[in-house]
């Protein structure tokens, strides 16, 4: 692979081997980096009266709103702040007790919570100097330990409580005063464990203690390393992004009553929302009441009210139709979205026993002949790949930069953001439904060969992070595609029942039946057909062939698939920042931008191409064994990696017009 590469190799060059129960303090976790039959979570999704529920840990996998919300009928616990943090390379904490509540943490260091441990002691993270690659705890990989301890309010007795994380890469084991609570896998999927009654005391001090693990990539990182694989994890090896280690993302304690709302699905579309309440019963006695359905302020609609029953220790999904004459349509250029709350009591004129809310908005999304339909027009996605990072937070980005990035979509003229190859931060989702940004979500299937892929469909961890992402963002209208995987090994009898596995899950849970796709290594996937539209990646004139040579595979593609919207999902080539020159000489800024317009008008000529994502917004962060002397930093950007300056292509891509037919 080049060393100037930012991402795999695509289009017709294939690359085929792309890369118990709660007990006492004595309970201890498998070590660190080990796997079970199967992933850790028992993600599963189960039919709960008509409608299709995801459990993890044992219970239903709740919302994860907990992070900005606040319903009064619950309690929260903020965890956001410093903890004790050790490193472990050694894997001797458990052993040592590192997770009891009367261990001698004194002499730890400490680390905010959320951040990693990529950017501890590592001034040189933001530049390109060379010389500072590897710096800090940047490429330190096994076990780091935290340590928090916190006072249970008093007010939380006879509640339900569960300790939630938004991100924690790779994996985590997790601890509350020596109980071990459990274990998840996959570092950019939140996660909630079930805290049993007998753990916290209310009114007392609790000490939480996580031990988080990332793999290493490399048996080196000097150049001369060999790549490490772990076949059953996700990703499986070295990637083309930074792994950022630690608690990335932010986590609290939540103390809900006994009988609880743990989901609202919502799904609007003409006229109606469709609205279930997923009702959980943690307590010892059967629940009879009602679920109070308010469609919002905007939808012009009345609150309806339906019975539901749970017996004890079980679930009910209580539905509503509810009628919401004035809601506009959600669209890129009418971003309208309106919450719905659902109330539950336990009798008529009761006290209110849970809330939920959750912001929605009314669109459809379809696939017709050819085309990519928004509320029934057809739409063209112009836009771009992008990672979730920054020069001065890694992953643990704060509100302020969010915006500053996201805000890049509406300065280029894009409708369409590609989250490749792992979930985003909720704040991504609420700020493009808020303004009308569209995206294709996915999870962490990069570069899954056939061997490893043989594994998932026994070991589940693909699966299960399919099934939690579309459960977990299923109520954003922004998002209108799923994405399978990236440059994964093709055209195997493996590859296809791998795919379906993960596709027929994502059909399960999502009300809104959005199109599947998946960024193929191959413009010649023998699984296309199991696509709804179909997506791979492009490198002409850059990996191989000529530029001019989309136009054919495009034309050949579409009469293998005819009627399939054709998605490029990645395209792009490189320069160095403030090299100028001739169009014709790669590494000039002006290569870069006449690359991307002639790939870009071969697509739009296409009236079955439904659109185009640029690689990549930023130039980014990666530890693969190429670009240390630019301190691990692809250079494939519109933008450097301060995220401020651009390169002679941004300008390009911004005032590059989508097909005349395109109405989304």
């Amino acid at each position: 692979m080049s060393r100037t590469v930012a991402c795999g190799v695509a289009g017709l060059v294939l690359i085929a081997s792309l890369l118990t129960a709660l007990a006492g303090p004595a309970a201890h976790a498998e070590p660190a980096g080990s796997h079970g039959a199967h992933e850790p979570s028992a993600t599963e999704i189960r039919a709960v009266d008509g409608t299709n529920v995801v459990f993890s840990y044992g219970e239903v996998m709740p919302s994860f709103d907990g992070w900005t919300d606040r319903e009064r009928s619950r309690r929260y616990l903020g965890l956001d702040r410093k903890w004790k943090f050790a490193y472990d390379t050694g894997d001797a904490g458990e052993a040592a007790g590192w997770f009891r509540p009367g261990f001698d943490d004194s002499d730890w260091d400490t680390i905010a919570v959320p951040s990693s441990w990529d950017l501890k002691d590592n001034d040189g993270w933001g530049g390109y100097d060379g010389a500072d690659f590897g710096g800090g705890g940047s490429l330190v990989d096994g076990n780091g330990w935290y340590r928090t301890t916190v006072t249970i309010p008093a007010n939380w007795r006879d509640r339900h409580v569960r300790l939630a994380f938004l991100g924690a890469f790779y994996s985590a084991d997790v601890w509350v005063d020596g109980h071990w609570l459990g274990r998840h896998e996959g570092g950019h999927t939140p996660f909630a464990l079930p805290v049993d009654g007998s753990v916290l005391r209310p009114g007392h001090s609790a000490t939480i203690a996580v031990r988080v693990y990332r793999a290493a990539t490399y048996t080196a990182y000097d150049g001369t390393g060999q790549p490490i694989a772990d076949d059953h994890a996700l990703p499986s090896g070295p990637v083309d992004y930074w792994p950022y280690a630690g608690l990335t993302r932010s986590a609290w304690l939540e103390a809900v009553p006994e009988v609880t709302v743990a989901k609202l699905l919502l799904d609007a579309r003409d006229g109606t929302l469709d609205a279930r309440a997923v009702v959980e019963n943690h307590g010892d006695s059967a629940f009879r009441g009602t679920v109070r359905i308010d469609p919002g302020p905007r939808s012009g609609g009345s609150p309806v009210t339906v019975a539901v029953e749970v017996p004890a220790g079980g679930v009910a999904v209580p539905r509503a139709l509810v009628s919401i004459p004035n809601a506009p349509a959600w669209s890129t250029g009418t971003p309208a979205v309106d919450r719905a709350r659902a109330t539950l009591t336990g009798s008529a004129g009761g006290p209110i026993t849970d809330t939920l809310s959750s912001t929605y908005g009314q669109r459809s999304v379809t696939v017709g002949e050819n085309q990519l339909l928004l509320n029934g027009k057809p739409l063209f996605l112009k836009g771009y790949n992008w990672h979730e990072e920054t020069d001065h937070s890694g992953r643990s980005m704060t509100r302020a930069e969010y915006d500053q990035e996201l805000g890049q979509a509406k300065a280029l003229d894009a409708n369409f953001l590609r989250n490749a190859v792992y979930q985003r931060h909720p704040y991504v989702y609420d700020w493009a439904d808020r303004h009308g940004v569209l995206q294709l979500d996915e999870w962490d299937t990069m570069w899954v060969n056939e061997a490893q892929q043989r594994i998932q469909l026994d070991y589940g961890l693909s699966r299960a992070l399919a099934t939690a992402t579309v459960w977990n963002n299923h109520n954003h209208p922004s998002v209108i595609i799923w994405g399978l995987q990236n440059e994964s090994t093709p055209n195997t009898d493996t590859y296809r029942a791998w795919l379906t596995q993960m596709r027929d899950a994502v059909k399960a849970v999502d009300l809104s039946d959005r199109p599947v796709t998946w960024a193929s290594a191959t413009s010649w996937d023998e699984a296309f057909d199991l696509a709804d539209v179909v997506g791979f990646n492009e490198y002409f004139g850059y990996f191989y062939g000529k530029s001019s040579d989309l136009t054919p595979t495009l034309d050949a593609v579409h009469a293998n698939h005819p009627g399939k919207p054709i998605l490029i999902t990645e395209n792009g080539t490189w320069s160095f920042w403030g090299q100028h020159g001739d169009p014709a000489e790669a590494g000039t800024e002006e290569h870069h931008a006449a690359y991307f317009q002639e790939h870009w008008d071969q697509v739009v000529a296409k009236p079955y191409v439904a659109g185009y994502a640029f690689w990549v917004l930023k130039d980014y962060k990666q530890r693969r064994n190429y670009n240390m002397e630019l301190n691990g930093l692809s250079y494939m950007g519109m933008l450097r990696w301060d995220g401020d300056r651009t390169r002679v292509v941004f300008d390009t891509f911004r005032k590059a017009q989508p097909p005349g037919w395109a109405t989304g």
